[in-house]
This record gives structure tokens, C-alpha cells and sequence, in this order.
């Protein structure tokens, strides 16, 4: 029988027009590097259908924080309730998750709790910097309780204008290594600051295949060395991030999906494609690279593109019946 995907998108995203006609006013440039083309749920609709794709969970970018908390949480209310739309709509094709407006503690809970409790969304996306602020610093302690009692999903994303974005005399595009660089921060951050073993029922979702942790892991290991390192983590480096899962936007090739197999379960490999961020011709370039794979067997393929993802999102089980026949 011929392999028939039937993949769930979890990194998939909403561009809600009015938020992003606030940042052309503004004069914001957000994106990384990339050109957006025009987008709307229809064009996604079939996009989605010409890569095989049968569900996303989507999520709002770029993030809302820009330096004015109150605008944050107002921007986060309004991506959330588009977002919701959106599910509402067609929720047996589309999950979001949340947008947090982060530092700002006591708005995020207050979003948390509506996202979660009113809206029903199926996660949170937090992005990898607010500021000079990262995922894992003492000022979220609350928020990650809160999402630890839930038993979230969360996706870590970069944040589409890292700190390192803005060297002086540094003009490779963000997109190209600061976002990877970035997500790769706050992984160690949460690692090193003892928030991965702390709350350890939120399930995360590392965009862009980890950014660089499979790779630099041992690296992190052998902070265990330093004193007072390895009292924040106390079941071992390699404990905790091989319990995150990672997903396979824009990584993969043939050497990448190697060192995912070999550093983390397959069960914990998700399929994302980065649509709108990325024009199909990439999304098509990405499935056909893993249906290709030598790396991977039907099964494994199975696996990365809908059963793993399945597992953390359930409702879409009974939301609709996917059928590989």
C-alpha cells in the first residue's frame, strides 16, 4: 500500500490583517527576512490540501510585545479571539494555540485563563525573548505554574526580532541563524534555570528542529561540570531534552533527520512546514524531502506526520477520522 500522508501541521501560522496593518503603521519590520504573500484562511485552505496536509495547529505571528505591555495584551486578546474564529469555524481541521503577552505576569495569566477556560485553544505559543527576557527567568515563575497545572502544550518559537538581530554591522538575515540562535537560548535557559525540571507536565513543542540543541546537547552536558549547574538538574541534561519534542520546520534534510532519530524518540518528532512564513514551494520542498528520506520508513513517516502529533492534540481524533486508505 502506498504511504498517504495525512499530516497535522504544528507549526502552522495565522497573519490576523488588522494586527498586521498596526505594525506597518508602526513602521515594524518583523519578519526575518521573508517576502508574505497574500494569505487568507482559503488560500491556507488550499495550500494545505496540495501538501497533504489535514490539520494545523496555528499560531499567531510575530509576537505582540514591542515595548508597550498594555499594547501587548491588547494585541494578544485580539490574535486569540481571531485564532479562535478560526477553530470555531472548521475545528475538525484547525487548532491554535495561544498568544501570551509576555513579561507582562499578571496579563499572561489572565490570558492563559481565557485562551484555555473561555476560547478553548489547544496550547500556547511562547516566543524564545520578550526584550532581554527569556523563558525560564525568575519573573514567569507564576506563568509556568499556571501552565504546569494545566498540563500545556507550548510551543517555544523565535522571537522575530532576537536580540542578536540587531548588531551593528551584522546583516545576515534574522530568519537564517538569530531565530535558530534565539530558540536555542531559551532552551538552555529553561534547562539551565531549572524550569524544565520544576514543571515537568508542560509538554513542549521546539520549533525548527531545536534550533541548534541536538546539536550543541553535549555541549550543554558538560555544564553539569560547572558548580551549582546540575542542582537545577538533577535527572541530567539529557533527561530533560529528550523529553521536548521537536519539530521538522525548515530541517529536513537527510543529516538533520539522522541526528533527530538518533537524539530523541521518534514519537517525539512532529511535522511543521512554517506556511505563510514560507511560500508553498518551500512547504513542497519540505514534505517531498521527507517522503524521500532514506532516513525514514513508512511507519516513522506515519509517525512524525500525524500519529505523534495526535498523541499531545486528541480532539482531532474525534474532531474528524483520518483515514490513510
Amino acid at each position: 500500500m502506498t504511504y498517504r500522508p495525512q499530516r497535522i501541521d504544528v507549526h502552522h501560522h495565522f497573519l490576523p490583517p488588522d494586527y498586521l496593518a498596526e505594525l506597518k503603521r508602526q513602521g515594524i519590520n518583523w519578519t526575518g527576512g521573508p517576502v508574505l504573500h497574500e494569505w487568507n484562511i482559503d488560500i491556507a485552505r488550499e495550500v494545505m490540501e496540495r501538501n497533504g496536509i489535514a490539520r494545523v495547529v496555528g499560531s499567531v505571528v510575530p509576537q505582540v510585545f514591542w515595548g508597550d505591555r498594555a499594547e501587548a495584551a491588547r494585541w494578544a486578546r485580539h490574535g486569540n479571539e481571531f485564532a479562535a474564529g478560526i477553530v470555531r469555524d472548521d475545528p475538525a481541521r484547525f487548532g491554535a494555540f495561544a498568544t501570551l503577552p509576555m513579561p507582562d505576569v499578571k496579563a499572561t495569566l489572565r490570558e492563559i485563563e481565557y485562551a484555555f477556560d473561555t476560547l478553548k485553544l489547544d496550547g500556547v505559543i511562547m516566543y524564545s525573548s520578550f526584550g532581554d527576557q527569556y523563558p525560564g527567568d525568575p519573573a514567569f515563575e507564576e506563568v509556568f505554574q499556571e501552565l504546569d497545572r494545566r498540563k500545556a502544550v507550548v510551543l517555544i518559537h523565535p522571537c522575530t526580532a532576537p536580540p542578536g538581530a540587531t548588531v551593528p554591522k551584522l546583516t545576515v538575515p534574522w530568519g537564517l541563524v538569530e531565530f535558530v540562535a534565539d530558540t536555542s537560548r531559551a532552551v538552555a535557559n529553561l534547562l539551565l534555570s531549572g524550569t524544565l525540571h520544576r514543571y515537568p507536565n508542560i509538554r513542549y513543542i521546539i520549533s525548527h528542529a531545536g534550533g541548534t540543541i541536538p546539536y550543541i546537547s553535549l555541549r550543554l552536558k558538560f555544564g553539569e561540570e560547572i558548580p551549582g549547574v546540575a542542582d537545577n538538574i538533577p535527572l541530567g541534561t539529557m533527561h530533560y531534552l529528550q523529553k521536548l519534542y521537536y519539530d521538522t520546520t525548515l530541517s529536513t534534510s537527510e543529516t538533520t533527520l539522522a541526528a533527530l532519530r538518533q537524539f530523541v524518540p521518534t514519537s517525539h518528532i512532529l511535522f511543521g512546514s512554517d506556511y505563510p512564513m514560507v511560500p508553498e514551494k518551500v512547504v513542497g520542498m519540505e514534505t517531498r524531502m521527507l517522503e524521500a528520506s532514506r532516513v525514514l520508513d513508512d511507519a516513522t513517516r506515519q509517525a512524525i506526520d500525524h500519529d505523534n502529533a495526535l498523541a499531545l492534540f486528541p480532539r482531532f481524533a474525534s474532531a474528524a477520522k483520518l483515514s490513510a486508505a
